[in-house]
């Protein structure tokens, strides 16, 4: 299937009660506009070849509103050689996933649901041309998948196919759902690929598997087991185990705790690389841990490390190279598993980097970069090099798009710790002038913001700067990136000295003569929508609008309403609601909200599970109730923690702008009007709908 070109897109103007947009072309287009993030595409994978000569790649593609069918994007596949030319391999309508290459490097193995697919099947395409072959099918989806090191066997993660009693039960009307209990397990299959006669073999493991490794030597698999496959055990109570696969019998079992992120084997098969929690009460897996698989022993090889590990690989037996973020930067190095020693390929201050692959000989790699000129692309280095080579450019329009200056700020906080934020500063900005600021928050708060691309359709970024807004994002104490000790700095103290950073690094930007006080905005998302409505209540009386998406307003009703309670009190509040009912209630928004006086859209997925709606509900009631200022509530139907469909994602970035417009610059007063026109195509153009 061949990719469908857009050729044309919207411009966006801005009206108090209106919005309509032309469209124009893109060559004409001299700024960032809502339509463009709408369009963008971004890599989200790089796999490099074993031979080091071709980089095979995913692209999201979204779909575009008022072109497409609604839904979310699509995801293609791609191969890109060393000198940057680059092939579509399955492009179109499709939604490729978990791209691997096959163990002897001659082809492209990869998850998708295809044709009269039932299920989500294992598909492998020709490096060197032909059509994608479906090699595994199962009666269920396959969620993920590794490889035998030769080729001949497949273990897979999917889930036991549902009794046919239960199936006849809903038909008739059964269709009760018990909760938290009522769940089809998933469990690991091996299979012979390429023969569908051969049944897949289920292996019985005392658990809920994810992380799927096989192993480089023989037939060990190593795989991560939750106790249930709630999300919250997911986060807090995974174990690494290996396992051999014709037995089923436990190989080794590696006493990790906390939080698990990525694994990889050593060339010989006798140890792992494992990016992991320091303990059960760190945020975020980051630190590089080797596990034997001999001993089953685990060794923190970087201790006390002030960033952030986000990708490793081997060089060899005795080598592991790393990205590790640091403050706003990427750094590669590789180090010693034994001695510790180690070597910084690319020092902080340079780049931001993800996702990297080596080459079976360890000569080449491939990995992901965004800039603030653009999102993630393809880059690699070759063995004696320091400077990567992009290699894509999945977005040659942003060639035409003027953007804004985007720059590290570094402040101290009242109590003297040091802070870092990233700003764009408004396009044509005129020394000496004053312009609002949209304060823009991460969530997590086990997240931070890189010097890379920072405009999203939740994210005001650069379509904020080019209709004269500066945009600040502070890595607030309890961010990641600078050591385990300040990603916990913001525990047990639920918008304490966290938010009190927002406001320092405003009045940081103030004091720099960029700012104007009286017209300071705020958003974000999940945590970063507790920020904001923490600061349209609490802080008040510094904030002249804010955009609250996904957010947090009551502590106590959310500690009874997230599916992820365990991580709430091991990583955020280290305290139960019953033992602290006071220090709940005190640190909720909905305790200030006497002090609103903010003008304040409300944005929520209506089945979000993490951040219930009923929080957005309780505030924008109370709000509503006070009358102080003004207040809207916007829900996304189907929708959960976060945007994943095209319009609405779309409609969110263009709501959060005008609401901004209307209070930052505009006359203010009553909210725009809800009702938002959008540019029809060209086949509807009447206005009156039955259904409106």
């Amino acid at each position: 299937m061949t990719l469908v070109k857009h050729t044309i897109i919207f411009s966006i103007s801005v009206m108090i009660t209106l919005i309509i947009a032309p469209p124009i072309h893109a060559e004409s287009v001299e700024v960032l506009t809502s339509e463009h993030i709408a369009k963008l595409r971004m890599v989200t994978t790089a796999k490099m070849s074993p031979d080091g000569q071709h980089i095979a790649y995913t692209l999201s593609v979204p779909r575009m509103p008022f072109e497409d069918d609604d839904g979310g994007a699509w995801t293609e596949l791609h191969v890109v050689d060393l000198q940057g030319n680059a092939r579509p391999f399955v492009t179109g309508h499709v939604k490729v996933a978990s791209v691997d290459w096959t163990p002897d490097g001659r082809g492209l193995s990869f998850l998708a649901k295809r044709g009269d697919d039932e299920h989500k099947s294992l598909y492998v395409i020709p490096i060197d041309g032909g059509e994608a072959k479906n090699i595994l099918t199962h009666s269920t989806d396959i969620s993920s998948y590794s490889w035998s090191a030769d080729g001949q066997r497949v273990a897979f993660i999917a889930k036991e196919k549902a009794l046919k009693k239960r199936k006849a039960l809903k038909d008739k009307g059964f269709k009760q759902e018990i909760y938290e209990e009522d769940f089809h397990p998933k469990r690991v299959w091996i299979a012979t690929p390429y023969n569908k006669d051969d049944k897949p073999r289920k292996l019985s493991l005392p658990g809920f598997p994810s992380g799927l490794h096989w192993g480089p030597v023989g037939d060990v698999i190593a795989v991560a087991l939750a106790p249930t496959p709630l999300i919250d055990d997911h986060y807090m109570k995974r174990k690494l185990f290996a396992y051999h696969a014709d037995t089923g019998e436990i190989v080794s079992s590696f006493p990790n705790v906390g939080k698990l992120g990525a694994v990889t084997w050593s060339p010989d098969g006798r140890h792992l690389a494992v990016i992991a929690a320091a303990d059960i009460n760190d945020p975020s897996a980051g630190r590089l841990v080797i596990a034997s698989l001999g001993d089953g022993t685990l060794k923190d090889i970087k201790p006390n490390y002030e960033g952030q590990i986000s990708s490793v690989a081997w060089l060899n037996n005795n080598t592991v190279m790393y990205l590790g973020d640091q403050r706003v930067w990427t750094t590669l190095g590789n180090i010693n598993r034994d001695t510790g020693q180690e070597k910084v390929l690319i020092d902080e201050g340079s780049y931001a980097l993800s996702r990297m692959s080596l080459s079976k000989d360890g000569l080449s790699m491939a990995m992901l970069s965004s800039s603030p000129t653009h999102p993630s692309e393809v880059f690699t280095i070759s063995h004696g090099n320091t400077t990567p080579r992009r290699l894509t450019n999945s977005n040659p329009w942003l060639e035409h798009i003027r953007l804004a200056k985007q720059e590290v700020i570094t402040y101290k906080a009242k109590d003297g710790l040091e802070i870092d934020g990233l700003l764009i500063r408004p396009l044509d900005e005129i020394h000496g002038k004053k312009y609002p600021l949209i304060l823009t928050v991460h969530g997590g708060p086990e997240s931070h913001y890189r010097h890379s691309w920072l405009t999203r359709y939740s994210g005001p970024g650069q379509v904020a700067a080019a209709r004269g807004f500066a945009v600040f994002y502070p890595n607030y104490r309890g961010s990641t990136g600078r050591g385990v000790a300040f990603s916990k700095m913001g525990q047990a103290d639920y918008a304490g000295a966290e938010f009190s950073d927002l406001i320092d690094g405003v009045d940081h930007l103030i004091e720099m003569g960029l700012v104007d006080r009286d017209k300071v905005g705020v958003t974000g998302g999940s945590y970063g929508g507790f920020a904001t409505a923490w600061c349209s209540t609490y802080y008040s009386h510094r904030f002249a609008a804010g955009v609250m998406f996904v957010g947090i307003s009551n502590h106590i009703s959310k500690s009874g309403t997230t599916d992820i309670p365990n991580e709430m009190f091991l990583v955020h509040a280290r305290r139960k609601l019953q033992d602290s009912w006071d220090f709940f209630k005190e640190r909720s928004p909905l305790f200030h909200v006497e002090k609103a006086k903010t003008p304040l859209l409300i944005m929520h997925g209506k089945n979000d599970p993490r951040v219930h709606p009923s929080q957005s509900m309780e505030l924008y009631r109370h709000l509503k109730i006070l009358d102080q200022a003004p207040v809207r509530l916007v829900f996304y139907p189907g929708e959960g923690h976060g945007n994943r469909k095209a319009a609405a994602r779309y409609d969110y970035n263009v709501r959060m702008l005008r609401w901004f417009e209307h209070y930052l610059k505009g006359e203010g007063g009553d909210p725009p009007n809800y009702e938002i026109n959008y540019p029809l195509d060209k086949d509807d153009k009447d206005e009156s709908s039955e259904d409106a």
